[in-house]
């Protein structure tokens, strides 16, 4: 019999505060999967020893690509308006699990909501560490 995978979380973490949250999933054991949509950035997080990457291709329509890994919570650190609403449509069939945005701006909140997340969380300087701890708090990550 084959044993049930956890449900992984997905991080897209193009901005520095997203590099450093993702590095401290990474340090806590947790299991998750990095979302990137161009090879730039894929050699960048594997060289930074991110093992498992999804890359989608944001210039089509529609999602066609079905991740090979199951997804629980996505969170979503916000480079530009564009980009994080591609990524909005792509990913929310993916899971029923809560999806987050994080963003540095206050304008696009309703955008976001709009097309499917379920957080939008402001921050400033994009720290958002206590996410970790809710996370674990609410069982929303799985264990390695």
């Amino acid at each position: 019999m084959k044993a049930m995978q956890s449900d992984l979380l997905l991080i897209a973490a193009p901005t520095k505060a997203g590099e450093e949250f993702m590095k401290q999933i990474r340090l806590a054991g947790f299991p998750y999967v990095a979302l990137t949509n161009n090879k730039m950035e894929k050699l960048k997080l594997e060289g930074q020893g991110v093992k498992k990457i999804i890359q989608v291709d944001t210039s089509l329509p529609g999602s066609p690509h079905i991740p090979d890994y199951p997804v629980g919570s996505i969170i979503l650190f916000e480079e530009s308006l564009t980009l994080c609403c591609r990524y909005i449509q792509i990913c929310r069939s993916w899971t029923s699990g809560p999806m987050y945005v994080i963003t540095q701006s206050v304008n696009p909140r309703l955008i976001y909501k709009g097309l499917g997340a379920d957080y939008v969380i402001y921050s400033k300087n994009g720290d958002v560490k206590f996410l970790l701890s809710s996370l674990l708090q609410t069982n929303k990550l799985g264990s390695v």
